[in-house]
Formats: C-alpha cells, sequence, structure tokens
C-alpha cells in the first residue's frame, strides 16, 4: 500500500489533508494526474498537518466574527422611510434590497439581500423583526421600523 495526502475532497476516500492508504496503482493513475492526491512524504504530512490547523483556525475565527456581527445586528434599529397612503398602506413594498442599503448605511456591513429573510413582503407602515442571515449559520433579528415619508 502506498500513502498519499488528499488535496480534494474524494468520495468513498476521505477529505482534503487526510492522510489515506491506496494501491500504489491507483495513486498513480488516478489520483495524482488528476491532481487529487500528491504521495506522501515525512515533509507533505507535517505541511498537511499545518494547513489543517490553519484552517480550523480560520474556521474558528470565522465563526467567532460572525457571532459579533450578529450580535451587532441585533442591538441595529432601522428606520426606512417610503411613501404611504392614509390608511398606513405603502405604495409598493418595502423589499429586501431596501433593507439591505439601511444596514448598509447604519453599520456599514454589506449583506447579500438573499440573507434577509422576511416572512411576507411588509406593505404597511409599522415595526418588523427581519432576520438577518450572517455568514457561518449565525442569525440576528433586526428590528425595523417603517416610516410614512413625507
Amino acid at each position: 500500500m502506498a500513502q498519499a495526502i488528499l488535496l480534494k475532497d474524494v468520495e468513498d476516500l476521505g477529505e482534503a489533508g487526510d492522510a489515506v492508504d491506496v494501491s500504489p496503482g491507483y495513486l498513480r493513475n488516478y489520483l495524482l494526474p488528476r491532481r487529487l492526491a500528491q504521495p506522501a512524504t515525512q515533509a507533505s504530512l507535517e505541511e498537511a498537518q499545518r494547513r489543517r490547523q490553519a484552517a480550523e483556525k480560520a474556521a474558528r475565527e470565522a465563526v467567532e466574527r460572525a457571532e459579533e456581527t450578529a450580535g451587532l445586528l441585533g442591538k441595529t434599529v432601522l428606520t426606512i422611510q417610503h411613501r404611504a397612503g392614509e390608511d398606513g398602506k405603502l405604495f409598493g413594498s418595502v423589499t429586501t434590497a431596501e433593507i439591505a442599503d439601511a444596514l448598509a448605511d447604519a453599520r456599514g456591513l454589506r449583506i447579500d439581500r438573499k440573507r434577509i429573510r422576511l416572512e411576507e413582503p411588509i406593505r404597511e407602515v409599522g415595526t418588523y423583526m427581519v432576520e438577518v442571515e450572517v455568514a457561518g449559520g449565525a442569525t440576528a433579528r433586526v428590528k425595523t421600523i417603517i416610516a410614512e415619508q413625507k
């Protein structure tokens, strides 16, 4: 058996960075030409270990940043001015793009409009809790006040 370090995820074999035992022919004829793996040497095993630790550290830091951002968004109160009739019904509706722009203005955060969850379109003046999904799986509820534009 030959030992190889996977450079990419290989189905039924392992994930990138794993050291696996494979037959020499499989390594030579399939994994190496497709750049899915490299032969395992002492130096490459140590390098793979360093890469794995760096990736784990980066993932932990990303989760921490996402939680900080979610905490910041949870304290945010947005006020969006929109044209409305006398009965409080909006002309049109408040979209996720408008909410994303308001977040960018208020906190300087660029949030993709697709990560903003509305149960239904906002069509009336009032106060709403809008759920925003932050990278890393964290979510925050942002208080959004829709006010009549004067």
